[in-house]
C-alpha cells in the first residue's frame, strides 16, 4: 500500500530546497523518535498495542449483543470510528448510524432505524460540552429506550456528559484528557465502537515496528520533505482524488487532521476533497489548467466490485471500446489516464491503492497520516496539537444563545 515509489518523484521538485528539506526531516524525524522513547509524546501511547483501555471485558460483552450502534459525536470524536466502518464494511455484520452533524435530515432518517430497541447508544465529546453532540442528544433522547443501553465517552471531569451520564446511570469511558480529538483514533473514543463492530483493533496499532521500518520510514521522510518543498513553492492546496466511496470518511478524516494541526499563524494546507471520475467533469479542468498551487493525493482500492460489466444492448459500434468491460477496468483506465495527464503538465500527486482492506492497512495509513502532520507541523513551526482559533467560534455561539 505504501511504497517508495507511490510517493511524490523528483520530476517536479527542484533538486536544492528538496534535498536540504530530505536532511531537516530526517533530523526533525530523529528527535521526534526519541521523544517518543522517553515518553514525551503521550498522546500517541494509544497507537501501540500495549495502551491500556479505560473499559473492561465485561462492558464490551454487555454492548456486543445489541445489533445496532448508534454514535453521536462531532469531528475527531466521530470521524475516525465513522472511517473505520466505512473502511471495513465488508466484514462488519452490525448497523451503525452516524449522528455528526445539525441536520433535519439526519434526524429524519433516525426516525426511519428498525429495532431501536436492539440498538445501543454511545455518544462521544472530549469536553463533555460540545454544542452539536448535546443537541442532537436532547432531540433523540428518550428515557425509556436509553435505559441500560448508553455509553458516554467523555474527560472524568465536570462537564454536562458527566452529569448526564450520573443522572440517567449510562455506562461511563473516559476520554484521557491529553488525548485531542483528531489524534484519537486509536483511543476509547473510538476503539470501543470498533470492538464492538468486531473489529480486530490490535492489528490496527503497530506504531513501534513502523518507525523501525526503513521502508515505512523512508516513505515517511521523502513524502513530508516533498509536500513542505512544494507548500515553500505556495502548493499550498492538498487535494485527495478519490476513486472508491468507501474511502470517503478517511479523507474527511485527514482533511481535519491536515487543517486542524497545521492551520495557525497563517500558516497551513488546505485540504481539498475531490470525488472521482464524478468531478472530471466539473473540477478537472480547473486542476489541469488552472493555478498551480496544489497537490494531489489519489486514493483507490483494488477490493472494488469486479463483477458489473457493462451490456452489449446499449452500445454502438463508436462505443464498442467499453463492450463486455468490467467497471473495475473503465475506472482504472480513468485513474491511469489522469495520471499520465498529471506527469506530463508537471502536477505533483501520490497514489496510495489499497490492496486488502483490512486493519493493518488501515492502521498504517492512520499512522502515516498522523506522522506526516507532526513532522509537517515541525517544519512550519506550529502546534500540531493545539486549535486555539475554534474556541472563539464556540464562545461567540455561546453568545447568541444566551
Amino acid at each position: 500500500m505504501i511504497k517508495k515509489e507511490s510517493f511524490f518523484q523528483n520530476y517536479f521538485i527542484e533538486s536544492g530546497n528538496y534535498k536540504k528539506n530530505i536532511k531537516k526531516t530526517t533530523n526533525i524525524f530523529k528527535n521526534f523518535k526519541e521523544d517518543f522513547r522517553k515518553g514525551k509524546l503521550p498522546i500517541l501511547e494509544t497507537y501501540n498495542k500495549n495502551y491500556k483501555f479505560k473499559f473492561i471485558n465485561k462492558t464490551l460483552k454487555k454492548y456486543s449483543k445489541f445489533k445496532n450502534i448508534i454514535i453521536i459525536g462531532m469531528g475527531g470524536s466521530i470521524l475516525g470510528t465513522k472511517t473505520i466502518y466505512s473502511f471495513l464494511n465488508k466484514k462488519i455484520r452490525k448497523k451503525v448510524f452516524f449522528f455528526d452533524n445539525l441536520d433535519p435530515n439526519i434526524i429524519l432518517e433516525y426516525k426511519k432505524i428498525k429495532n431501536l430497541k436492539n440498538s445501543c447508544f454511545i455518544i462521544v465529546s472530549k469536553s463533555g460540552n460540545t454544542l452539536e453532540t448535546l443537541t442532537n442528544l436532547s432531540i433523540i433522547f428518550s428515557k425509556n429506550l436509553f435505559k441500560n443501553k448508553l455509553v458516554i465517552i467523555t474527560e472524568i471531569k465536570d462537564n454536562h456528559l458527566m452529569n448526564f451520564a450520573s443522572k440517567y446511570k449510562a455506562e461511563l469511558i473516559e476520554h484521557k484528557k491529553f488525548i485531542g480529538g483528531r489524534y484519537s483514533v486509536m483511543s476509547e473514543a473510538s476503539m470501543f465502537p470498533a470492538l464492538l463492530m468486531g473489529v480486530n483493533i490490535r492489528k490496527l496499532k503497530n506504531l513501534k515496528n513502523f518507525i523501525k521500518d526503513k521502508k515505512f520510514v523512508t516513505s515517511l521522510i521523502r513524502n513530508v520533505a516533498s509536500i513542505f518543498t512544494l507548500y515553500s513553492k505556495g502548493f499550498k492546496n492538498s487535494v485527495i482524488l478519490n476513486y472508491d466511496t468507501n474511502l470517503r470518511s478517511l479523507g474527511h478524516w485527514y482533511q481535519q487532521l491536515t487543517a486542524e494541526s497545521l492551520g495557525k499563524k497563517g500558516k497551513g494546507i488546505n485540504p481539498i476533497l475531490t470525488t472521482g471520475p464524478k468531478d472530471h467533469h466539473s473540477l478537472l479542468q480547473l486542476y489541469l489548467d488552472g493555478p498551480k498551487d496544489k497537490f494531489f493525493t489519489f486514493f483507490n482500492s483494488n477490493k472494488l466490485n469486479g463483477k458489473l460489466r457493462t451490456s452489449k444492448e446499449t452500445l454502438t459500434n463508436k462505443t464498442k471500446f467499453i463492450k463486455n468491460k468490467k467497471l473495475n477496468n473503465i475506472l482504472n483506465a480513468q485513474i491511469k489516464a489522469t495520471k499520465n495527464v498529471f506527469k506530463q503538465k508537471m502536477i505533483p500527486f501520490r497514489e496510495i491503492t489499497f490492496v486488502q482492506k483490512n486493519e493493518e492497512e488501515l492502521g498504517k495509513i492512520f499512522t502515516f497520516f498522523v506522522l506526516e502532520t507532526i513532522l509537517l507541523a515541525k517544519l512550519m513551526k506550529v502546534n500540531p496539537f493545539d486549535q486555539p482559533a475554534v474556541e472563539r467560534v464556540k464562545i461567540e455561539t455561546q453568545k447568541f444563545l444566551n
